[in-house]
C-alpha cells in the first residue's frame, strides 16, 4: 500500500469508529423524538459546524462549483443515505443496520463496473452475489420476524455508495470542506420535507438530549471529515476494507448500550458479507499490483 493510501486507509479507520458512536447517538434520540428531527438537527448542526470552519480558514460557503452536476448528485445521494440510515437506526436493531451497511464496499465495486465501466471479472462478481446473499439473510425477506423497515439500511447502502463514487469526479480544487457544508445542508433541507409529508411535529429536546445532540455531532463531523479526505486520498479499493471496522465497535455498542442479541442469521450474513467483501478488495488489490508489473501491456482482468 502507497503512502496515501495508508494515510488514507488510517482516516477511514478512524472515520468508522466515529460513525459507529454516532450511530449509537442516533439511536438513542430517535428513540425518544421524531426521525425526522433527528436528521434535521444533524443537518443543520453540521452544516453551522462546517460553514465555521470554513469561514475561519478563510474559505466561501457558496462558490460556482456548488451548482456542477456532480456536487448536486452528491448531495442527493448524501441526503438518501442519511435518511435510509437515521430511518433504519429509528425503526430497527442497529445490529442488523450495521451488518447490512456493511455491503457498502460491494456496492461500490458493483458501481464501479456498471457507471464507471471498471472491468471486474467472475471472481469478484461471484463475491458480489454472495455478499449480497448475505444481505437477504440479514433481512430474512418472506420470513416471520422480517422487517420492512431493514430495507432502509439498503437503501442507505445505495445512496452512499453513489456519493463516495461520484466524490471520485468532482474537481480536486473543490474544498472537502464545503462539500460537507453543502451536503448537510441539503440533508436539513430533506428533513423539513420529510417531517412534513410524515406529519411529524417538532418535540423540544431536554437538557440530556441536547447532549445527546452535541455528542453526535461531535462525533459525526470528526467521522465525515475524515471519510471525505480519506475518499478523495486514496483509492477505494484499498480503503474498503477499514470499512468493516464500523461493523466491529457497532455490534459491541448495540450489545453492551442497547441490550441486543443479533441471532446466528444476522452473524452468518455478516460474515458473508465481511469476507466476500474482503476477498473482493483482495482481488483487487492483486490485479493493481499484477498490472504495475506488466505496465504497458493490456490491464488484467480477474
Amino acid at each position: 500500500m502507497g503512502g496515501e493510501n495508508f494515510r488514507a486507509a488510517m482516516l477511514m479507520l478512524v472515520s468508522m469508529v466515529l460513525f459507529a458512536v454516532e450511530d449509537m447517538f442516533i439511536k438513542l434520540l430517535s428513540e425518544e423524538l421524531p426521525f425526522a428531527e433527528v436528521l434535521g438537527f444533524i443537518g443543520l448542526l453540521g452544516w453551522l459546524c462546517f460553514w465555521t470552519i470554513l469561514r475561519m480558514q478563510g474559505g466561501r460557503l457558496w462558490t460556482r462549483d456548488l451548482l456542477r452536476p456532480q456536487i448536486m448528485l452528491r448531495n442527493f445521494a448524501e441526503v438518501v443515505g442519511s435518511i435510509g440510515i437515521v430511518v433504519a437506526l429509528a425503526l430497527t436493531e442497529m445490529s442488523s443496520t450495521a451488518a447490512i451497511m456493511q455491503a457498502l464496499p460491494l456496492a461500490l465495486v458493483l458501481g464501479a463496473a456498471v457507471f464507471l465501466g471498471e472491468p471486474v471479472g467472475w471472481r469478484r462478481w461471484t463475491a458480489i452475489g454472495i455478499g449480497f446473499f448475505g444481505v437477504l439473510l440479514v433481512l430474512r425477506p418472506g420470513l416471520g420476524d422480517f422487517e420492512p423497515a431493514s430495507l432502509m439500511a439498503l437503501v442507505a447502502v445505495v445512496g452512499l455508495a453513489a456519493r463516495d463514487l461520484v466524490t471520485r469526479r468532482i474537481p480536486a480544487h473543490v474544498q472537502s470542506l464545503q462539500l460537507a457544508a453543502s451536503a448537510f445542508f441539503a440533508i436539513f433541507l430533506a428533513s423539513i420535507a420529510m417531517g412534513i409529508v410524515l406529519g411529524q411535529s417538532f418535540v423540544m429536546p431536554d437538557p440530556r438530549q441536547c447532549l445527546l445532540f452535541v455528542g453526535c455531532l461531535a462525533v459525526g463531523v470528526a467521522g465525515y471529515a475524515l471519510l471525505v479526505t480519506a475518499t478523495r486520498l486514496g483509492e477505494a479499493a484499498a480503503l474498503a476494507p477499514f470499512r468493516y471496522a464500523r461493523l466491529v465497535f457497532a455490534l459491541t455498542l448495540a450489545v453492551i448500550v442497547f441490550g441486543e442479541r443479533p441471532d446466528s442469521l444476522t452473524m452468518t450474513g455478516a460474515a458473508l458479507i465481511v469476507g466476500s467483501g474482503c476477498y473482493a478488495m483482495w482481488r483487487e488489490a492483486l490485479l493493481r499490483r499484477q498490472q504495475l508489473r506488466a505496465a504497458g501491456f493490456v490491464p488484467l482482468r480477474d
